[in-house]
């Protein structure tokens, strides 16, 4: 392990971990600057105790570490307030798939670059990201001063560089100093007397007794807004950040602390638009591309647009980098950039993937329409021109795949798209090809799959088996999970990893939905007479079931048919369905707290959900993640991160369950630390309804 010192003098600190020495060697040479510090970790666990010794700017972190990866290392960084706001950026060589890619952006990374990179890119990558955290430093010191400023008296306040009011609890300004007087472009005297909502534009306070800065007076506490809106005497906006303190109760009165914003907000949005913007071309770079695609993607269900990739690859760019060297091939691409955007719309998106590749999506009224667009490309791209005086031919072969039919997301699309384009290659170049699944063997296999899926759930081949949830304190049946299967005709029993997948992505989910809730209520309520009312039956939700807009009314219908009570059944929602769009699963656990089903958070424990959603959503059950549980009691940091949880639902009435317990090792561990239940092998193994009764009947008997 390395020690550095502190921020003392100014510098940057940079941490590099990677468990390959001579690595860390060449990151530390690369990186050498008289205003940079670079200590290096060989491991995750190294990592985080350099991370809880020193005050580290930014972390470049490898993925593929023996002992804790590089994506556990992210997960405990942002779940620390000490480091949650300090930048990552993935270096890996072997962490280069599609998945990994979007593992490391969820763990909160800000950047993934594959090995070998470019030292270019990388060093002013590194840059931007520690002047921001310089910037972000230099505003909590601000804030700090602003707060302090609270105790100056009248003459301090008049000098002072910040904005200050003092207002009455009716909300009219008694009080302004200079520097508010400047950046409201308004006079002392015009200001006093005024009502303070006067001016203010956002938050949007339609009463002065409702606003939460009167509320935090009333409560002697004070109150903040970091991105609040102003109103100028000339109309104009001024983004600023305020902060309320209730002065002493004679007084009757508040100081509001005003910070003008305007330069900060300007240097987030520099900042912001570098992380997401090609310096060379200026169009979006990969992750600018992902971000604004994926909300594209997101939006289309709303549009009846049909929505077009384009994956371009220049032809011929490799012989002017070889001969001419990169400067003449960086003006070759910035030139192919301006043509490509004279061919496109304004509103059509643009992107440079890296090297000579780049990436277009389009809004069309058809998809035909991008055999046209890809031909005007294809003419424009493909012209002779002279470059430091030599002639060079230039060419552009396209993949073009259309949403939702050759990807359903983003990825997917990406990699349909790549496939055309090399066949537009193999082709004979300066040509564009559709996607099509005769392309890749494996797209016609999974056709094939879907199709079968498809008869399967006309000829209802689809069956449900229950696995028990038992009580760790006296092997009683809690409950079972109810579980899909599929005897398939020909290849017997197709695994559910392979075959849910399929159902989602094919949208035929939804078409067996209703029968799985009929077939979950119907043997519930034949179970009444053997369980009574105790038994819970939990039935697992995909995405699209979770969001069905219908979901709460099929389920208290079916629940009414069979006479059943909401808390006899029980539905289980991940942590990625539930964290995909937040505010509406609120909305959709609402409607189902409602008609009085049991709710529980599925496989946390690995995901990005926050502890505090136990709290605000008020969960009935948890089920801790079997890849959690498998790592127990062996990891340490996996059992206090288990233990945790397990206590805390304690506190919240939170019944807690075990899912994919195997070992009496792991058994004992978890009843030792509170968790009441378990789910798994251990206890047994998926059972066909009828074997439900003579399983709980032998193992009590």
């Amino acid at each position: 392990m390395e020690c550095a010192p502190h921020h003392g003098d100014g510098s940057s600190v940079l941490l590099v971990v990677d468990d390959y020495p001579e690595n860390l060697i060449s990151m530390r040479a690369l990186l050498q600057r008289e205003d940079w510090r670079v200590i290096t970790a060989a491991s995750g666990l190294e990592a985080l105790e350099l991370l809880l010794a020193h005050e580290v700017d930014l972390v470049l972190l490898d993925v593929r570490m023996p002992g804790m990866d590089g994506f556990e290392v992210a997960r405990l960084m942002r779940g620390s307030q000490r480091t949650r706001m300090t930048p990552i950026i993935f270096l890996t060589a072997n962490a280069q798939s599609p998945a990994a890619v979007l593992e490391g952006y969820a763990s909160g990374a800000v950047d993934y670059l594959f090995k070998p990179f470019d030292p270019n890119i990388l060093k002013p990558k590194v840059q931007a990201l520690l002047e921001h955290q310089r910037n972000r430093r230099a505003l909590q010191r601000l804030s700090h001063e602003l707060e302090s400023a609270r105790a100056f008296n009248a003459s301090v306040l008049d000098n002072a560089a910040e904005g200050i009011l003092v207002v009455g609890e009716g909300s009219v300004i008694e009080y302004a100093n200079p520097a508010i007087s400047r950046l409201l472009n308004a006079t002392m005297t015009e200001l006093q007397g005024e009502s303070f909502l006067s001016f203010l534009q956002k938050p949007h306070v339609p009463a002065w007794l409702g606003f939460a800065m009167f509320e935090a007076y009333r409560k002697g506490e004070t109150w903040r807004q970091h991105d609040a809106i102003l109103r100028t005497g000339r109309g104009q906006q001024v983004p600023v950040a305020l902060s309320c303190a209730p002065l002493p109760a004679e007084q009757k009165a508040m100081v509001v602390t005003v910070l003008d914003m305007s330069e900060v907000r300007h240097l987030h949005q520099q900042l912001e638009f570098q992380a997401v913007t090609d310096p060379l071309t200026g169009l979006l770079n990969r992750r600018g591309f992902h971000q604004a695609a994926e909300n594209t993607l997101l939006r289309s269900e709303r549009n009846e647009l049909s929505l077009v990739l384009l994956y371009l690859d220049l032809d011929g760019f490799k012989r002017v980098n070889d001969s001419l060297g990169h400067d003449a091939g960086d003006r070759v691409l910035r030139w192919v950039s301006e043509q490509m955007q004279a061919c496109l719309r304004s509103g059509d998106m643009l992107g440079r993937m890296g090297g000579d590749e780049f990436t277009a999506l389009l809004e069309l009224e058809f998809p035909e329409q991008a055999a046209k667009i890809a031909e005007k490309l294809i003419e424009r791209v493909s012209v002779c021109q002279q470059i430091d005086g030599l002639d060079v031919m230039l060419g552009v072969s396209i993949g073009i795949a259309t949403f939702p039919d050759c990807g359903s997301d983003l990825n997917g699309l990406l990699r349909a798209a790549d496939i055309a384009m090399y066949e537009a290659k193999r082709a004979g170049r300066q040509q564009y090809r559709y996607y099509d699944q005769e392309m890749n063997g494996r797209a016609r296999s999974r056709l094939m799959l879907e199709d079968s899926v498809r008869t399967a759930i006309q000829n209802k081949d689809f069956t449900l088996v229950y696995q028990p949830q038992v009580s760790l304190e006296d092997g009683r049946l809690r409950g079972v999970e109810a579980l899909l299967r599929w005897q398939h005709p020909s290849v017997g029993d197709v695994p559910p990893g392979l075959f849910l997948p399929l159902l989602e992505e094919a949208r035929l989910i939804s078409q067996l939905s209703t029968w799985i809730y009929q077939q979950v209520a119907a043997q519930r309520q034949v179970w009444q007479a053997t369980f009574g009312d105790e038994l819970v039956l939990s039935v697992s939700l995909s995405s699209n079931q979770f969001n069905m807009p219908n979901l709460a009314s099929q389920l208290q219908q079916v629940m009414e048919r069979h006479g059943l009570q909401g808390r006899q059944l029980e539905v289980e929602i991940s942590e990625d369905c539930l964290m995909s769009n937040l505010e509406e699963s609120t909305k959709q656990l609402k409607l189902l707290r409602q008609i009085g089903v049991r709710i529980a958070l599925d496989d946390f424990g690995l995901g990005n959900c926050s502890l505090a959603h136990l709290r605000d959503l008020a969960f009935d059950t948890l089920k801790l993640d079997p890849q959690l549980v498998a790592r127990l009691p062996g990891s340490a940091r996996d059992a206090v991160m288990a233990r945790s949880i397990i206590e805390l639902c304690g506190h919240f009435e939170v019944v807690v369950v075990a899912e994919g317990v195997e070992t009496q090792e792991q058994a004992q561990w978890l009843k030792a630390n509170g968790c009441p239940f378990i789910q798994g092998p251990l206890a047994a193994q998926p059972l066909m309804a009828e074997e439900v009764t003579d399983w709980c009947r032998a193992r009590l008997g």
